[in-house]
């Protein structure tokens, strides 16, 4: 069993505190020790300190106390007190006395330095031109060398914080933080921002310098933020930020910028002139910001005075706007202006100033501010109504998306409207018209973090872990921990742990000590809560007591006491005095062990010892009582004789001794003369044969030692005392009692979610001792730390261990407690994994049934937690009976499951368990009984829809048709084509219970036909048709021809293919060639007709020609070439036509495909084709039951090159009838019609 790490003891019962004084001031730190003769050591800087006339150390008793006198700036330094192997640190801070403030020069820049000890005061009004300067009569007077305190309460990394202050615009100010860096572990960082998130880092520059100073002896850092020459829009709320690991710290300080003070009635010719105090006149600083300003007074300057003119004014600037440039230099002359080239740079600069904006009419504000969540709505206004805006954030364009932002033109207003702020939404933004831009800034104000549930209440026991959890209304919020008052951070003993989760966070005590103990707050900036924790100590238990004991003189006694605590002391009292340690009494401590040991006992050593444990509410008593023999002389012969008490083999008189032990057997015997003595146990003397064993005989006295007694050591001991006299005989039963042996390993029963069952077997040997209980330890599988689970020994061989983690690996130990002690710990138990069981499969069904046998099919659970899906377990039991007998042997992975071999007619009951490493899961069951019987399916095929008009496959392909059907029982299957039974050797068919398949492996022109399917059950059947055309090339046209050569053409003729290839010929592909190259051109492609004429031929030359026949197959392999070539007459040769008879081309309508009987399902759209020919082109006509349909919307007619098309859009029921196509020209006409039927949907019936 692994020891439990000895915690460090402080020396100190009173430590120094850290101190502040002034400066010529005396201070004196306080100690007080544990012990009173402790030596004491105080250091300053790590070097030890001496008594003189800067120091003084005192010691009385156990307090020791160091003054330090007359303190200086140089006495700030770590101080430490060392007492044994404790060391406290603690610090002097030296606070210079305050001096009185110094007016400043006349000539410094005006400069403000804002101090955390003084903040600075709000400029007082100027006195005017006709006021002098005096002092209020009003305000009390401060007292000399007095300033008023102002300083903060620090409790962070701050040893000084910012302080909000005020400036004139154009003048600097300075904000100064530090930072005692004596407890960081590292180098801390400081942040300035403005508002909540602009970082001020990447703003340094003209106006803006951060620095920072470090000093080695006193470890502080120095922080400072200087603005130079202040603007109004610097004005608003300041953080600053510092941090160092894990330590955090933060201030806010505001500034304020007021705006300098007009004069009133002032020259300008005195302002552009430069004035300095060693009367040079180019020297000097020029102000201008008050030229084009009236106002009511103005403020002197310190180091001169404004000279006002008697003369009237005049409005300098008026004369300068309306006057041309080569005017600027006389003006300046007639008025008095010496610095030229500062007069034109602020006239350019107030002509900028002066130029309005061409496209804003109103600006957006400079800052806006908005709750977290709230919206705001941001408006300017334009000078032209049809203007564009954009909107930017941080120089993007904003997009609209959703409801976030919504853009709105009113007018010429232009509104941007933000809605449910967040954090993300703190930027600058920016409107743009053309060229022009106006720009903002939007601050967003985050609600104050409240706590929505407090901390509670706990008490635990000594050594437990301790876990206060809270939950704040955010995530991500920043909280305080105290303790009593004082904050809590991860020490370097890292004591205390701090935790989030989302909105929880935790604080975190692994081990809990009595120290632990008190009222516990944690804060935000929105709210506290308090808990107080109570830390017990934990019941101490006595594994073994001291026991009485009887020595004789010079003897050795030792009281021995084992307790449950290692960590516990005690003192040892006789007669109730304090026990000391000297040569004699040893006082020993090691584990749960406490030792006295008194050597060479003495008559005054007897009496009552007690031991007391150091804080528990009891003792241990036991009494030493000392034996003295005393043997009077008699001259006489006496027969030996043995003087005991614990003779026999009773219980009473059965000696106990615990294993490892001395066993000291001192028999009083008597005899005269001397008798001889002889130890035997069972027949066999003992002898000195080892080192263990010791016979020793003195005067009165027989004595046997074993050194260490063992196990086999028990039994009983006979002494036999002989002389001349005669002899006597003793037995003393010996019983050594030890630990119990360890247990057997222990097995694991079950195991749940977060909890196993553990059983195991008692030990073989209980040490002598009854076994009182048993301690329980668990550690998980890849960890070394065993924990235990039970304090008090627990009596059951049987254990529910809890609080475990599902999925993690663990394994079990045993210890056997009896009254002797521990036993060593059994053998680990077999790893296990604590699993819950998954839930219930769903959804468990019957798919099918028959005579022998049921199908059912079920759905995953839905948890199946950390462990892995074992399979699933299928039981059926007889209605009326509980046995459930299992499917089959083993488990399934599927989720479906055939059941055969079962008796028809029994009525059974089915149930599906999901099984994991945790055992199954809960079962689902059948809602009901199920009667093993077959249930009777007419027969009925399913034919694919594309199957139900022809199939077309060209030559060498494959067919490979399945054909779905059903009926219960299995059903006759029976293929023929054209009404004779297929051969094997023509097609193959596999048959199933629920489908067939026609498989052709290579199509031939044979295969071509009608196959009939058949399925029938006893005297039903159903019949489905399907139509498979086989096509392939087709041969070439015949008898090719020249009808007709004339001009540039030639008349060509000639005759369908005598082989289609078992389809139509949809074309004729007519190509010629010069029979000088032979070198073949197309003249037409897919031309249908069976004669053409070729033109623009070239005169002089000879052609031949030849045609393809062509199908939805391709070309045909061989042409039909002319064997005849024509020849193209030259020009200039007369040429006699022929005179023919004009024929008449004209033909009257005829359909050359009909329309074809069609049967469809509803809700499927089906079309209706035939072909007709006819010249003209004749008029179409369609009709349904011999009424006009072309202008209904339902039907959509189509005609490309001879071929008709009607398409009636989801059919329903009422679409059936007699549909009838009509084709009319000034020939005649022609009629084709069909029957279409519309059968409804059918609608699977649901399977029971």
């Amino acid at each position: 069993m692994p020891e439990p790490v000895k915690k460090a003891v402080s020396a100190f019962a009173k430590k120094p505190k850290s101190q502040e004084g002034d400066e010529g001031s005396s201070v004196v730190f306080e100690a007080e020790t544990e012990k009173p003769d402790a030596k004491v050591k105080w250091q300053c800087n790590s070097k030890d300190i001496a008594s003189g006339d800067k120091y003084l150390i005192s010691a009385n008793g156990n307090k020791h106390s160091l003054a330090i006198k007359a303190i200086t700036k140089e006495d700030s330094n770590v101080y430490a007190v060392i007492a044994g192997g404790s060391k406290v640190k603690f610090d002097l801070k030296v606070v210079s006395k305050p001096e009185a403030p110094v007016e400043a020069p006349a000539d410094a820049p005006a400069e403000t330095v804002v101090k955390p000890e003084q903040a600075p005061a709000p400029p007082a009004a100027a006195p005017t031109e006709d006021q002098t300067a005096a002092p209020a009569h009003d305000a009390p007077p401060a007292e000399e060398g007095q300033p008023p305190d102002t300083r903060q309460d620090l409790t962070g990394l701050f040893t000084e914080k910012p302080q909000s202050g005020e400036v004139t615009v154009g003048e600097n100010i300075t904000f100064v933080a530090k930072v005692n860096a004596e407890s960081l572990l590292k180098k801390p960082t400081i942040k300035w921002f403005k508002g909540k998130w602009m970082d001020l880092a990447s703003k340094s520059g003209k106006h803006l310098q951060l620095k920072e100073t470090y000093d080695r002896s006193s470890k502080v850092y120095t922080f400072e933020m200087q603005i130079i020459e202040a603007k109004p829009n610097f004005a608003g709320a300041y953080r600053c930020e510092v941090a160092s690991r894990d330590k955090f710290d933060s201030c806010n300080f505001d500034l304020a910028v007021h705006e300098a003070c007009a004069a009133e009635g002032f020259d300008i010719r005195a302002a552009f002139r430069r004035t300095s105090t060693d009367g040079k006149e180019d020297s000097g600083e020029l102000d201008f910001s008050t030229l084009l300003k009236k106002s009511s007074s103005f403020l002197k300057s310190s180091n001169r005075a404004v000279q006002v003119s008697a003369e009237p004014d005049k409005d300098i600037w008026n004369i300068l706007s309306h006057a041309p440039s080569s005017e600027y230099e006389k003006i300046a002359f007639q008025h008095g202006i010496t610095d030229l080239r500062g007069m034109l740079k602020r006239l350019k600069k107030m002509k900028k100033e002066e130029k309005k904006s061409a496209a804003f009419l109103k600006k957006l504000d400079p800052a806006y501010q908005v709750a977290k969540g709230h919206k705001i709505k941001l408006a300017i206004e334009v000078a032209n109504a049809d203007a564009e805006v954009k909107w930017l954030k941080n120089g993007q364009e904003i997009q609209p998306s959703g409801s976030k932002y919504i853009f709105e033109s009113v007018g010429n207003m232009r509104y941007l409207t933000i809605n449910h702020c967040s954090l993300a939404d703190d930027a600058a933004y920016c409107c743009v018209v053309g060229e022009e831009k106006c720009t903002t800034e939007l601050f967003v104000k985050e609600p104050p973090i409240v706590i929505v549930k407090n901390l509670d209440d706990q008490m635990v026991m000594k050594g437990e872990r301790v876990e206060l959890e809270c939950e704040v209304s955010e995530e991500g919020a920043n909280v305080k921990w105290e303790k009593d008052g004082v904050e809590l951070t991860r020490d370097e003993c890292f004591k205390y742990r701090f935790k989030k989760d989302g909105c929880k966070h935790f604080l975190i005590i692994n081990e809990a000590t009595k120290e632990d103990c008190g009222h516990y707050k944690v804060k935000t900036n929105g709210g506290e809560s308090m808990a107080e924790l109570l830390v017990q100590e934990k019941d101490l238990e006595v594994y073994q007591s001291i026991a009485d004991l009887t020595v004789k003189a010079k003897d050795e006694a030792v009281f021995k006491c084992e307790v449950s605590d290692e960590n516990v002391r005690g003192t040892w009292y006789k007669n109730g005095a304090e026990v000391k340690p000297d040569a004699r009494i040893n006082i020993s401590h090691i584990g749960r062990i406490h030792k006295l040991t008194i050597d060479e006992v003495k008559p005054e050593d007897e009496g009552d010892y007690t031991f007391v444990p150091d804080g528990h509410a009891f003792n241990l008593s036991a009494k030493l009582n000392f034996l003295e023999v005393k043997i009077d002389y008699v001259p006489r012969q006496d027969p030996p004789k043995i003087h005991l008490d614990c003779m026999g083999r009773t219980t009473e008189s059965t000696i106990v001794v615990v294993a490892g032990n001395k066993l000291r057997l001192d028999v009083p015997i008597t005899g005269d003369p001397a008798p001889t003595v002889v130890w035997t146990k069972g027949e066999k003397v003992v002898t000195e044969g080892d080192n263990r064993v010791h016979v020793e005989t003195i005067k009165g006295h027989c004595i046997f030692t074993i050194e260490g007694a063992e196990r086999q050591d028990e039994g009983i001991y006979s002494v036999v005392v002989r002389n001349p006299a005669g002899e006597d005989t003793a037995d003393i039963n010996v019983k050594v009692v030890d630990v119990p042996d360890p247990p057997q390993a222990p097995r694991i029963l079950s195991v749940g979610e977060d909890s196993c069952v553990v059983q195991w077997d008692p030990p073989l040997f209980d040490g002598g001792q009854p076994v009182i209980g048993y301690v329980l330890e668990r550690k998980k599988k890849k960890s070394y730390r065993w924990m235990r689970l039970n304090f008090d020994p627990y009596s059951e061989t049987t254990y529910e261990a809890r609080r475990m983690i599902e999925g993690m690996e663990y394994e079990m130990r045993i210890y056997a407690v009896n009254g002797i002690g521990m036993s060593r710990h059994s053998p680990a138990s077999q790893p296990f994994v604590p699993v819950a069981p998954t839930s219930e499969p769903i959804g468990l069904c019957l798919e099918d049934i028959s005579d022998t046998s049921i199908s059912l099919k079920w759905r995953p659970p839905e948890r199946i937690g950390s462990a892995e899906l074992e399979g699933y377990g299928v039981e059926y039991c007889k209605e009326g009976t509980d046995e459930w007998i299992p499917a089959m042997q083993g488990l399934t992975d599927r989720t479906s499951m055939v059941i055969k071999n079962l008796t028809t007619g029994d009525k059974l009951q089915f149930r599906v368990r999901a099984y994991n490493m945790a055992g199954p899961s809960a079962p689902n069951s059948l809602a009901q009984p199920v009667t093993i019987r077959e249930i009777m399916q007419r027969p009925k095929i399913w034919i694919p829809r594309n199957l139900r008009q022809t199939l077309v496959k060209q030559v060498g392909d494959t067919v490979n048709l399945v054909i779905h059907f059903q009926g219960k029982p299995r059903p006759k299957v029976t293929w023929s084509k054209d009404g004779e039974p297929l051969s094997p050797t023509f097609a193959n068919v596999r048959n199933s219970e629920m489908d067939t398949i026609l498989f052709i492996r290579k199509t031939e022109r044979k295969h071509s036909g009608k196959y009939d399917l058949q399925v029938q059950i006893e005297n039903i059947e159903d019949t489905a048709s399907i139509t498979l055309q086989v096509v392939d090339l087709p041969g070439p046209p015949m008898a090719l021809k020249i009808v007709d050569i004339w001009g540039f053409n030639v008349a060509l003729e000639w005759k369908p293919p005598k082989d289609n290839g078992n389809c139509e010929i949809t074309g004729y592909t007519i190509q010629k060639a010069e029979k000088k190259t032979m070198e073949w051109f197309t003249v037409y492609e897919q031309y249908r007709r069976a004669n053409c004429v070729a033109s623009d031929l070239i005169m002089g030359n000879e052609y031949v020609f030849r045609v393809f026949a062509m199908n939805l197959v391709g070309l045909s392999p061989e042409p039909c070439t002319t064997t005849d070539s024509a020849y193209i007459q030259k020009t200039g040769m007369e040429y006699k036509p022929p005179t023919y008879k004009e024929h008449d081309f004209s033909q009257a309508p005829k359909f050359t495909h009909p329309l074809v009987n069609r049967s469809i399902i509803a809700g499927y759209s089906t079309t209706l084709s035939c072909s007709v020919r006819g010249l003209p082109k004749p008029k179409v006509t369609w009709y349904k039951n011999k009424i006009d349909i072309s202008n209904e919307a339902k039907y959509r007619m189509l005609s490309k090159q001879g071929v008709l098309t009607l398409e009636i859009r989801k059919p329903c029921t009422f679409d059936g009838g007699v549909y009838m196509c009509k084709a009319v020209n000034d020939s005649g006409e022609d009629i084709v019609e069909c029957k279409l039927e519309v059968r409804s949907q059918i609608i699977k019936e649901e399977k029971k």
